[in-house]
């Protein structure tokens, strides 16, 4: 397959700087600095919007090399082993993290939202205003998902 290259649209700035501190990520506030080269008014609009899906980069974890081999969810051996497309976390072909996030402000070049889970200097490749028609109604997961994932996004 063909390659191609994606250049970040903007940073991550928040508290977080520790990439093995992977829970309470439901209060956390960070700013999203957009590149200047987009203009002050990049962002004009968005604030009219609940929520926006930000498109990042685990840029600070190594490549998982081989991704054939399923693993345990998240490391823990008590979780059933899965494929690279069956998770959402860092360990994946193109490292690319996509999380919805609850806007708080827009001034500028600057989108503050509350729920991102990346930490600061994270490059952003893209923002999407969430919208109705694109949220599922009907989502399933297995059951021992919702029990592992109660503290992601716990404050």
């Amino acid at each position: 397959m063909p390659s191609f290259e994606i250049t970040p649209i903007g940073t991550v700035r928040n508290d977080r700087t520790d990439i093995q501190h992977s829970d309470n990520w439901g209060a956390v506030r960070s700013t999203i600095v957009v590149d200047e080269r987009f203009g002050g008014a990049c962002l004009q609009g968005l604030e009219e919007f609940s929520h926006v899906e930000v498109v990042f980069v685990f840029d600070r974890f190594p490549d998982g090399g081989d991704h054939r081999e399923p693993r345990p969810y998240r490391g823990r051996a008590d979780l059933p082993p899965m494929g690279v497309f069956a998770g959402r976390g860092p360990r994946r072909p193109n490292r690319i993290g996509v999380t919805c996030c609850r806007i708080e402000s827009v001034h500028g070049r600057e989108l503050t939202v509350v729920g991102l889970d990346a930490v600061s200097g994270t490059p952003v490749i893209d923002l999407k205003p969430v919208l109705v028609e694109f949220v599922p109604t009907d989502v399933r997961q297995p059951e021992w998902v919702s029990s592992m994932m109660s503290d992601y996004f716990r404050p």
